[in-house]
């Protein structure tokens, strides 16, 4: 729910466990509790697409049964599969361009422990009109860092379990060229393209690519996207990391991306989620801004983590 700051101040106080985002400012503001924030002023409302600087997004976790706050630097990110509640959800947010959030997305398809425990969240950002630094808040102590990712870990309900999804509208044109890139990373020089080593930049160039399309990638039968950020100087910037060993092909054009967005969410499965964050990509590119997406609502993002980072997606939980 979008609401006022004084509205948000009053579910703090009364000791309500809470999910926020919000403009800096606003965060700031705010008394400590049991709350954890990261930075953005674009949302999804009930009412639709909206970029403000006068409301914060809350989550009220109504279903926990109870919940610690942690914050984790770019070393010892990975300690949220230990500290983690056996039958509980782990609720993540990780500043943009942070160490820490560059570490996590390179290595977190590797850790096998992810797995075994619900992990949803975003990656905070700013606007983008503006000369901003994205930052995560530890509402328990009311500091915020630009360097440091805050997790939030709920216990949950016995017999209740924490179900986490995602919306991609993308799929990869089969039709298109196998690349194989040789290293985890977030820029890329040089890949194979049908067996052929090329530079990526002159590819994509040659090729006429539409980087609004990305990359996309099977992973066990759920579609990834790769989303590229900028070509520069021959090098291709990427917002989240491409991996070795892993087939990539770019997707099949969506003619119409706001009418594909739509279609893909009424046939998504969800009714009530407790949370759910969409790209910063799919804002824009899908013309978002006024179109309501029920039921999801929630803070637009630079990045969403269901277990490992993703791009070009809406992320949701539900508990059930």
């Amino acid at each position: 729910m979008l609401i006022t700051l004084e509205e948000t101040a009053a579910l703090i106080k009364e000791g309500k466990i809470l999910h926020i985002a919000a403009d800096e400012r606003l965060l700031e503001k705010l008394p400590t509790g049991k709350w954890i924030g990261g930075t953005t002023p674009y949302f999804i409302s009930e009412d639709g697409g909206i970029l403000t600087k006068d409301k914060l997004f809350v989550n009220e976790i109504d279903f926990a049964e109870e919940v610690r706050i942690r914050v984790y630097g770019k070393y010892n990110i990975f300690q949220i599969v230990e500290e983690c509640y056996d039958n509980g959800l782990t609720m993540l947010i990780l500043p943009y361009g942070s160490d820490v959030a560059v570490n996590y997305a390179k290595t977190a398809p590797e850790v096998e422990e992810l797995l075994m425990h619900p992990t949803i969240g975003w990656v905070s950002g700013f606007d983008l009109n503006e000369a901003a630094e994205a930052k995560v808040y530890d509402g328990s102590t009311g500091k915020s860092y630009p360097d440091r990712a805050v997790a939030m870990y709920i216990k949950l309900p016995e017999g209740k379990t924490a179900m986490i999804n995602i919306v991609n509208i993308f799929e990869d044109d089969k039709t298109d060229p196998v690349i194989l890139f040789p290293e985890n990373t977030l820029s890329v020089t040089d890949c194979q393209v049908n067996g052929q080593q090329v530079n990526f930049a002159e590819y994509i160039q040659k090729k006429s690519v539409d980087t609004q399309m990305p990359l996309v990638a099977d992973h066990n039968g759920v579609y990834i996207n790769t989303s590229i950020k900028a070509i520069e100087n021959g090098r291709v910037e990427l917002y989240a990391p491409v991996f070795r060993g892993i087939e990539y092909r770019f997707a099949t054009r969506v003619t119409d991306y706001a009418e594909e967005f739509r279609r893909r969410i009424q046939g998504a499965s969800a009714v009530s989620p407790v949370f759910s964050c969409n790209c910063i990509l799919n804002y824009l590119f899908g013309n978002l801004e006024g179109r309501k997406t029920p039921p999801y609502a929630g803070p637009v993002t630079f990045g969403e983590v269901a277990y490992q980072l993703l791009n070009q997606t809406l992320v949701y939980c539900e508990i059930s």
